[in-house]
């Protein structure tokens, strides 16, 4: 019972690329930067913003911390739970 819960836990917490993607243009709108901002601030250029936004592509670790950072958010890491 205890690995099930904690294997809930984990499935619930980890995020894909595209969720990730998919805090981006809540999180600009919120603090009211716009688009050419985000580009511009984050050193992305502003079709990478809008890609990213729309869920597009494939974007390198490197390019997600520079957007997320612009953002004040940030990528973690967790030690993974393994089947035994």
């Amino acid at each position: 019972a205890v690995m099930g819960n904690i294997l809930h836990f984990f499935k619930e917490y980890v995020m894909t690329v595209e969720q990730i993607l998919q805090t981006i243009r809540p999180r600009r709108q919120l603090l009211k930067i716009t688009q050419s901002n985000l580009a511009e601030l984050s050193e992305v250029s502003l079709r990478t913003i809008k890609a990213l936004e729309e869920g597009k592509g494939n974007p390198t670790i490197e390019l997600l911390l520079k957007v997320l950072n612009v953002l004040g958010l940030t990528l973690t890491t967790a030690e993974r739970v393994h089947n035994e």
